[in-house]
């Protein structure tokens, strides 16, 4: 009741003999009506709404979009035999944790049950997927450290570090801003002091943006979304999207494209991410990480 006295008082000295403009006029009259709540701008779950994408045709039904001088192929980064390189490390730690005290990491998988509820309930040293609101939470505040960071973003900063990028003062982009990938993922790349932008089904022109990047992470789950001339020449491109795409030559029917349309991505970036075989297997790598720290952390074994 202060605060609105001060602001009532305020309003009075202010507007004085004059005319007030309307919107200021009805702002003073609702903060004397005590049935009046103190904010009026809505909760934010209420602004919730699903990102839904426009899909994109078959690949192949695309004209050529982009042209570039430049015919030299990006560099692939190899997610897969990075991945394979930290396994046999954790490998390494899950024998010598065996041979020292008898114990051995466990991971459980827990579904089809109430996401919320769930991470409400779970312990926090158990949250090896990183989705506990206290991690999230944390991963957001600089000057904190979350317990464990979500495996997929922190599997792709792992791609970029191990593959020589520097991070710090690049322009990077977003694409997707689900709380499994594109949130943790911004946040991380904001602690890693990168200028970050993020795009999602609401953003206009979004080619305009992304083509200012210097990195470009992308995880909406629309195949083929991002085309060569989304990009900046020289671009890193991180391709989280995994998505089948009906194919009867292929084994079982079908064939996984990412979010970028690798064609003409690898004609204009300079490091690019392949689908399958980049970010798939690093995220698998980060979770097993994550389950030997926690396991670590449980049996006070270093």
């Amino acid at each position: 009741m202060l605060r609105v006295a001060v602001a009532l008082a305020w309003q009075k000295k202010r507007v004085g003999g004059m005319r007030m403009p309307s919107t200021a006029a009805r702002a003073v009259h609702a903060l004397k009506d005590e049935n009046c709540p103190i904010l009026i701008s809505p909760s934010l779950v209420s602004l919730d709404l699903p990102d839904v994408w426009a899909s994109n045709p078959n690949p192949h039904d695309f004209p050529s979009a982009h042209k570039c001088s430049n015919e030299q192929n990006a560099a692939i980064i190899d997610g897969k035999s990075m991945a394979e390189e930290i396994m046999s490390r954790i490998a390494f730690e899950v024998k010598r944790m065996k041979e020292s005290i008898g114990k051995v990491p466990g991971l459980a998988v827990i579904m089809h049950l109430d996401e919320a509820k769930i991470l409400d309930v779970l312990s926090l040293e158990k949250d090896v997927d990183g989705f506990h609101p206290v991690n999230m939470g944390n991963l957001a505040l600089r000057g904190r450290e979350p317990l464990f960071i979500p495996c997929t973003p922190k599997g792709c900063i792992e791609l970029l570090i191990r593959s020589g990028v520097e991070i710090m003062g690049k322009r990077a982009v977003v694409i997707g801003r689900s709380n499994i990938v594109g949130l943790p993922t911004s946040l991380l790349l904001q602690r890693h002091h990168a200028t970050v932008s993020i795009i999602h089904a609401f953003t206009k022109n979004p080619e305009q943006i992304t083509c200012e990047a210097d990195i470009v992470i992308t995880a909406a789950g629309v195949p083929n979304l991002v085309r060569g001339n989304w990009l900046k020449p020289g671009a890193i491109v991180i391709d989280v999207g995994t998505n089948p795409i009906e194919d009867p030559s292929c084994e079982h029917g079908y064939r996984l494209r990412g979010d970028v349309f690798y064609e003409e991505a690898v004609r204009v970036a300079s490091l690019i991410t392949p689908v399958p075989g980049g970010v798939g297997p690093m995220t698998i790598a980060m979770l097993l990480s994550n389950t030997l720290d926690s396991a670590k952390h449980a049996y006070d074994f270093t």
